[in-house]
């Protein structure tokens, strides 16, 4: 008899070009949005405060840009990434237009690439993903490679296609609230003194706190997003790995950084876009997660009381980046980093 059972998709079933719709449509709750908080540690007050939100010209309070990328995300991995290897980067990560509660997103992946490894016992798929909400607009899309299993090594490899990735999101591409008007309630609610015009290209911010990632914290998340991946999901699978354990999903260290460079900027009230990401080494339960934050760029928008800021996130693990000399070197990258990240924040000009 045919199995009913679906086990995810390994390499040899890629296509090129193939539209997978990916099943189980999810409506955002208020609870939700308070168990992000409460793993998280998140504390944007655009996200928490719905008054201020209103005051900025937002219909009602907006979920946080990442609970949305995750839970986007997990729409994806029974279909593309169950039996990953490795999640290798993101790249051309676009935040359309808010989420709020209530909104019901669904979401469809494209494979736009595809290469064997040299071992054949596995490659590399790259896909892009769009999410719609209940009113079939996007809302949010980005494109992802994974380091996938085969599970028939005999398998030919199939013609190797690695499509062209921008660098970043221009800023023309960016999306900008139409609607924003700066209050003098921002400043206060934050509690920030810095607005766009007192960052500088190159300066590196250092952020004190540290955040410990337990056990529970990276299982409830993965829960949460319904990203069911046998490698975060799985410890008795993961017994018999290298690693001996189950791996943190890396969208958990993401948002754990995002959490901790709140220190510094404050008024960075929301992500336009990631622009490329690298986990570069595995973190798991256990490890305490501190960041830094350089400034790579800084760019006019057209709305005349907003900017934007790319910035490079670095997550390190179990030791404080005032003791980081050296991000990457020829070798590698050093073995504490455990996040990469180029992304942009929309963030106002100057404070009423």
């Amino acid at each position: 008899m045919q199995s009913k059972i679906h086990a995810g998709r390994f390499f040899e079933d890629f296509k090129l070009h193939e539209v997978i719709q990916h099943a189980t449509p999810r409506t955002i709750t208020a609870g939700d949005t308070a168990l992000y908080v409460a793993l998280t540690g998140a504390r944007n007050p655009l996200h928490c405060s719905e008054p201020l939100a209103q005051a900025l010209g937002y219909p009602s309070t907006p979920i946080d840009d990442l609970l949305a990328f995750h839970i986007a995300f997990g729409k994806t991995v029974p279909d593309v990434s169950v039996n990953a290897v490795a999640n290798l980067g993101y790249a051309d990560v676009r935040f359309l237009q808010p989420v709020y509660v209530g909104d019901t997103l669904t979401t469809s992946s494209e494979v736009i690439g595809l290469k064997q490894n040299s071992s054949g016992k596995n490659g590399v798929v790259w896909v892009r993903s769009t999410t719609l909400n209940q009113h079939q607009q996007p809302v949010l899309s980005w494109v992802r490679w994974v380091m996938i299993q085969k599970k028939n090594h005999e398998v030919p490899a199939p013609q190797t296609f690695i499509p062209e990735l921008p660098e970043f999101v221009a800023a023309e591409s960016l999306t900008v609230p139409a609607n924003f008007k700066l209050q003098n309630a921002l400043g206060v609610a934050t509690g920030g003194k810095y607005w766009w015009d007192d960052y500088e290209v190159g300066e590196c911010m250092r952020h004190p706190a540290g955040l410990t990632i337990n056990e529970s914290d990276h299982t409830l998340a993965t829960h949460l997003y319904q990203n069911n991946a046998r490698l975060h999901f799985d410890a008795h699978l993961m017994k018999s790995t290298p690693q001996g354990k189950r791996l943190v999903y890396g969208g958990v260290v993401i948002s754990a950084c995002r959490a901790l460079s709140y220190e510094g900027l404050e008024n960075a009230i929301s992500i336009l876009a990631i622009n490329g990401g690298t986990h570069a080494n595995p973190s798991y339960a256990g490890d305490t997660i501190y960041c830094l934050t350089k400034v790579l760029d800084k760019w006019s928008l057209p709305h005349p009381e907003l900017g934007a800021l790319r910035l490079r996130m670095v997550g390190v693990k179990n030791m404080p980046p005032t003791t980081l000399e050296n991000i990457k070197t020829t070798q590698g990258y050093h073995p504490h980093v455990v996040l990469d990240l180029d992304y942009t924040v929309l963030i106002p000009r100057k404070g009423n």
